[in-house]
This record gives structure tokens, sequence and C-alpha cells, in this order.
């Protein structure tokens, strides 16, 4: 069975959300600049964008397979196409806003699909592993592409150009959208003969197993570690590095470009490396990299940078730190995923996406809310906190899936 045409429109699709969705770091600097909104209130931008993903994932998630697949990413597409010409036309914080919920919307039915089609693309937990790490990798690459799409269309003589990236994602949904609707789905999702008040019952249910509360637990304080620093590293660059707006978002690349080859390389060795260790292992460096080479910004000049040879040496190692933090997510999910009969991955997908969204948006806040307060030099050593009870549920989580391995043997 030929499922490649399939494959290629998950990863376009996923390309097309990580530009999006991760461009909020962006807009919150823009934002903060062009429509002189403070830290605190632009962070809520990240909550426009989670909670409508933790929302609408909680209701749809256990009837998506009755709905379609295709249907719902096609659906997305459409939503979001809108969301960026108002964006475009609207140019306003509250417009901002309207795009984030759009996005929010559209992702939610996005990632459920896709988690849910990795479980019928693939027949083994090494495969499940392999391509979910290659495919959130190809995100991330998405991600990094949107710190240089971004600075294309900026221009210091005129605030407003940088709209223009609107137009330029419109077209590029457009394309995506077109590619998925000729794709052919060459399998097909186990549904459920359950009405559908049943189906969300039965995903209410799955919260209650001890395998699952601990792996919220992971999924919610892994993406607080993550998005809090992707969200906000483009204003620390600006803010604490004294880069210029150019320069503060192209930097925040390296965060990007790490977690994506954090991601693909994490594919292959999970083949070979129990994914205990490989998570445990990357959970330390990023520790270390926080605690013994963030400190450094202490000693930094308050001098507008402009050229990349001006860059302080942090502002190229700190970044680093994604190629730790980045294998930790997919491993989890995969994992937990793959312990699941198929009939259930949407629905814990559903669950997996709800709490991803609370830990973004707590992550979020809470940065926000300490460069306010106590500055951007501090603000990310709270990620300590996380980390450490990070590295404790993720024990718990191993110690209930081998638990599970041998109830069910």
């Amino acid at each position: 069975m030929n499922n490649s045409g399939i494959k290629i429109a998950l990863y376009i699709n996923y390309f097309v959300f990580a530009i999006l969705l991760n461009s909020v770091g962006i807009v919150i600097k823009q934002s903060i600049d062009n429509y002189n909104v403070a830290e605190t209130s632009a962070s809520i931008l990240e909550a426009f964008k989670d909670l409508p993903i933790a929302f609408v994932s909680f209701f749809v998630a256990s009837f998506l397979p009755k709905i379609g697949y295709k249907k719902s990413m096609l659906f997305a597409l459409a939503l979001v196409f809108f969301g960026c010409l108002y964006m475009y036309y609207g140019n306003t914080f509250a417009s901002t806003k309207v795009l984030f919920l759009t996005i929010g919307v559209a992702f939610a039915f996005i990632k459920v699909s896709v988690y849910s089609m990795i479980g019928l693309l693939t027949n083994t937990p090494q495969e499940h592993s392999s391509f979910m790490s290659s495919i959130e990798g190809f995100f991330m690459v998405g991600i990094a592409a949107a710190y240089f799409i971004f600075p294309v269309f900026f221009d210091e003589s005129n605030p407003d150009a940088w709209l223009r990236v609107y137009l330029f994602l419109s077209g590029l949904i457009a394309v995506s959208f077109v590619i998925l609707l000729f794709s052919k789905i060459n399998v097909k999702a186990e549904v459920s003969n359950k009405p559908i008040s049943r189906d969300f019952i039965d995903m209410i249910k799955l919260i209650a197993s001890p395998l699952v509360i601990f792996f919220i637990l992971s999924a919610f304080l892994f993406v607080m570690v993550e998005q809090g620093i992707m969200t906000w590293l483009p204003t620390f660059n600006k803010t604490v590095l004294s880069l210029n707006n150019s320069l503060s978002v192209q930097m925040a690349s390296i965060l990007a470009i790490s977690l994506a080859v954090g991601r693909l390389v994490a594919g292959f060795v999970v083949k070979k490396v129990s994914w205990l260790v490989i998570a445990i292992v990357c959970i330390t460096i990023s520790m270390s990299i926080v605690g013994f080479v963030l400190p450094s910004v202490f000693n930094l000049e308050s001098v507008t940078i402009e050229k990349v040879t001006d860059i302080p040496f942090i502002g190229f190692i700190f970044p680093i730190i994604g190629l730790f933090i980045a294998p930790i997510y997919p491993l989890i999910n995969s994992v937990v995923l793959s312990s699941l009969p198929k009939r259930m991955h949407s629905s814990m997908t559903g669950l997996i996406v709800i709490f991803s969204a609370l830990g973004g948006t707590f992550g979020s806040r809470i940065i926000g809310y300490l460069f306010e307060h106590i500055g951007g030099q501090k603000a990310f050593f709270f990620m300590l906190i996380p980390m450490l009870i990070l590295i404790l549920s993720l024990f718990m989580l191993n110690k209930n899936i081998k638990k599970d391995e041998v109830y069910s043997s």
C-alpha cells in the first residue's frame, strides 16, 4: 500500500502550522513595538493560540475519526487562510488575537488528525517513534523558516510592512490545501459504533489511568519549558542581548534549527537507545545550560548590536538548548500512543493536545510576567523548576508503561 502522497501532505500541513503557531514570539515582539502593548498584556496571545487548541481538542478528538481526518485538515487550512487575511487588513492588537484564535482552532483539528494518522501509517512502536520524531523535526524546520520569513518583510521606515508576510502565508496555505485535496488516503481509521457521547466519555475515562496521568504531567511540563523559551527568545535577544529588530528574530532561529536537528536525530537514536535514557540525559544537559551558561548575561553592555559578528557568545550558545530538549516531546507522545490500541489514538491525541496547549500558555504567561517584573536576565532561570519535576515524572511514566506491559502480556 503506497501512502507516500498522504505522508507528504502531513509533512506540508505540519510545516505550514509550525510557521503560524510559533510566530507568536515574533508577533509579541512586534505588538510591543508597534501597538505599545506591555509584556504581560502581549503574552495573552499565547492563550489566544493555546486555549482554543485545548478547548476544541477536548470536544472533537473523540469523534474526529467519524468526521474524517482529511476533511478535518481541509477545514483547518481554510479557516486559517481567512485568519491571515484578516490580520493583514486589521493591523491592530485585536486582530492579532483573532489571528491566533483561528490558528488555535485550526491546529486542534490538524494535530489530532496528524497524530492519529501516524498510528494508521505505521506498524511497530519503533516505526511510530521514528515517524513521530521526523514529523516533529520537520515541524521545527517550519519554525526555523518563520524566523527567516518574517524579517524579510521588516522595514525600519515602514512599521506596517511586516504585515505583508500574511499575504505570503495565505498563499502557502492555499498551496497546502490543494495538495491535501488531491492526496489519496490508503488507510482507514477504526471508527467506533458507539454514540458520540459514549466516545467522549471514554476519552474522559482515559485520564483516570496512572499511565495517562504521568504522561499528561510530563507533556504539560515539557511544553511549559519549550514554549516559554521559544516564545520569549526574540524579546530576550532584543531587550537583554541588545540585538536590533531583525537580528533578534533571526538569531532565535538557532533554537528552532536545534530543535529540528534534535528531533530528527532522535528518530534514529531511539531505535538503539531507550527513550528514557535519551530523555533524562537531554534534560540534565538542558539544566546545565540554563544554570551555567545563562548567568553570563549579567556582564553584558547595553549597546544596540547591528552585526552578527558583534553578537555575544551566549547569543549563539543558549539557543543550542533546543538540541537537547527537542527529543523529549515526540518520544513521550510516541511511547504512550504505542502502548494504546489504535482505536484510542484519536482520544489520547486529544488529551495530548489539550495539556500541551495548557502547558504552553502557562509557561509563556509566567515568563512574560517575569520579563516585566524581574527582567529578562533572570526570567529563564525559572525553567529549572519544571525541568527537575519533569525528570521525576518521566521515571513514573516509564514505571507505569512497564506495569501495563506486564498486565497485557
